[in-house]
């Protein structure tokens, strides 16, 4: 695995990103400032839901059908990783993709020769 940037300034960037967008975001849980994974929790207008979890460079996302099995899913996550972020994001339409607004903590520093 890559080197990465610290959690603490990607979520601070992402949050600011997102605002400028217009979106409503915030911290529901600070994590380890430097190497603490992060989930996102996407909400929509509709009541829907989903959530997003690192994968490597990239996002996988988590289904969840209603706020007590979030709130399930992310009780466990908790456990497992104390270190851990939470973000939520309030978008128009949780089936639209976000991940690539999101960006990666993933630093590539090869370069192709």
């Amino acid at each position: 695995m890559g080197a990465r940037l610290k959690t603490g300034l990607w979520v601070r960037a992402v949050l600011r990103r997102i605002a400028s967008d217009g979106t409503s975001a915030m911290v529901l849980k600070k994590g380890d400032e430097d190497a603490g994974s992060v989930i996102v929790v996407l909400i929509d207008r509709n009541g829907g839901t989903a959530v997003l979890r690192e994968d490597g460079g990239g996002w996988t996302r988590a289904v969840v059908s209603g706020p007590m099995e979030l709130t399930d899913y992310l009780d466990r996550q908790k456990r497992y990783d104390p270190d851990l972020w939470v973000v939520e994001l309030e978008v128009q339409d949780v089936g639209q993709p976000v991940e690539r607004t999101l960006g990666s903590r993933r630093l590539d520093l090869e370069e192709d020769c």
